[in-house]
């Protein structure tokens, strides 16, 4: 029987030892297409033919996450595992962890669900923990944190979510300020605070030796890193024993999902959104589908155009951003209006709103500071009826308003990851709260039997929507242009 044996080399990367034939196997097993790779400059240009592969034939390197991929490759083909460095998980009961919460004096109590993440995670020592949004993961974050009491570093996508998560541990209980040291755009890398939160764009152009003072390292919302700078950080963490991800959200290409699992480790689902409802954990959830028709003589103009002029032509489009306007207008609660481009449709539906109204109204986008969101998000925390016009970028992700009741999707887009995490935005219950709505805005150009871009992008959002079995209601109304 042919042996496979696996060594591990450091904390980011095990070494397969086995025969050349069977390394040629692996590398075939573990080689894939990158979405999108056509439209790359490296593959265009031929400089690069669009694939990954996440096995090194000349070193035998793997990402050290990706163990019980091996065996299923070996199990198919009746090839014999030998371990050849100690991969055994560690010894935590459920006793035990609430015993350490109970020491810790936390203001939470966790949930069943984050009771046993947290097990699972200081069990296994690593893990791609599927955590969806508002499942309250940062309180995870926040006990795995504490139970290790070592330098640790989490790495976030977004300056709101650097102050956000520090403010999160307050809430729990932790003295941030002497503890958590922040880094985004123009701050210090250095600090002797033990725990250190960072956006990865902040870090990953440190040198190597930065890296080797961490013990612990997290990756919050680890679906936003681009994947170069990722690899970076982690690869560069290669001394770093305990290293866990959490995502809401996987986009369903599976090059994606290994390279995170490969560097934090394999994937556990904490718990699912429908399960929260059920629960009432989360607030009742209700999706109005708004499809704006347009005239014949429209419908034959934009069938002649490619995404991106059919995009900006939308955005422009003064009766729909006015009806966009409108319907802010008319909601009651709090409302979440989300778009794409800052100046050609965020600042003119922010001009438009906020002239016509007296409710507070706020506008962020990218040059809006981390600490600056994080006031905004307070004061709506406590505001009766207020308006956010933001970007995708700033607030579809991470970004926990509980009072928030309404949701307004007003550029189109198709991406199952932003889609999920915005209507995020909208489940977490408050007080004042017990359910909220999204106004999913599309827009029908169909010329005869050809169908528009955007109609097509809302026909992907209503499949994700039937996925995660949300409730929803198809509204059609004719808009005069």
């Amino acid at each position: 029987m042919e042996i496979i044996q696996i060594e591990r080399i450091n904390e980011t990367y095990n070494k397969v030892h086995c025969e050349p034939s069977i390394a040629y196997e692996l590398n075939e097993y573990f080689t894939f297409d990158v979405p999108g790779a056509k439209f790359m400059p490296a593959y265009i240009n031929k400089f690069w033919d669009g694939k990954v592969r996440l096995f090194q034939v000349m070193n035998g390197y793997i990402y050290g996450g990706l163990n019980r991929y091996i065996e299923e490759f070996a199990k198919k083909r009746s090839y014999q595992i030998e371990y050849l460095s100690d991969f055994t998980s560690d010894e935590f009961s459920i006793k035990e962890a609430k015993d350490f919460i109970s020491h810790i004096k936390t203001t939470f109590q966790p949930r069943d669900y984050q009771l046993e993440a947290f097990v699972h995670a200081v069990r296994e020592r690593r893990s791609l923990l599927l955590s969806p949004t508002a499942s309250g993961k940062s309180f995870i974050i926040y006990l795995i944190t504490r139970y290790y009491n070592a330098r640790t570093l989490i790495i976030v996508p977004t300056t709101s979510l650097v102050s956000q998560l520090a403010s999160d541990f307050a809430d729990y209980g932790f003295v941030s300020d002497r503890f958590v040291h922040r880094i985004y755009s123009g701050q210090d890398k250095h600090t002797d605070k033990p725990i250190t939160i960072s956006t990865w764009q902040s870090i990953y152009k440190m040198p190597k030796e930065y890296f080797q003072q961490f013990d612990v390292a997290i990756g919050d919302e680890a679906h936003l890193f681009k994947a170069k700078s990722l690899t970076t950080i982690m690869s560069n963490l290669s001394s770093c024993k305990y290293r866990f991800g959490f995502t809401g959200t996987l986009d369903g290409a599976q090059t994606n999902r290994l390279v995170l699992e490969g560097l934090f480790g394999p994937v556990r689902k904490v718990t699912t959104t429908s399960e929260l409802i059920e629960q009432k954990h989360l607030a009742e959830f209700k999706i109005k589908a708004i499809v704006l028709s347009y005239p014949e003589d429209l419908r034959k103009i934009v069938s002649k155009m490619d995404y991106q002029t059919e995009l900006d032509y939308l955005v422009t489009l003064s009766e729909r951003n006015r009806f966009i306007s409108n319907l802010s207008l008319s909601l009651e609660g709090n409302t979440l209006l989300l778009f794409q481009f800052v100046e050609k449709h965020g600042k003119i539906l922010y001009d438009l709103i906020s002239n016509q109204t007296d409710k507070p109204v706020f506008f962020v986008h990218g040059g809006v500071d981390g600490d600056e969101r994080e006031r905004i998000r307070n004061i709506v925390e406590k505001e009766k009826s207020s308006i956010i016009i933001a970007s995708y970028g700033t607030f579809s992700t991470g970004v926990n308003i509980r009072n928030l009741h309404n949701i307004i999707f007003a550029s189109p887009s198709k991406s199952r990851i932003r889609n999920l995490q915005s209507i995020g935005r909208g489940l977490r219950k408050s007080d004042t709260k017990t359910e909220s709505v999204l106004y999913d805005i599309a827009d029908d150009f169909t010329w005869k039997s050809k169908k528009n871009f955007t109609i097509l992008h809302f026909m992907e959002r209503i499949k994700i929507y039937n996925e995660e079995k949300f409730e929803y209601k198809l509204y059609n109304v004719n808009l005069k242009v």
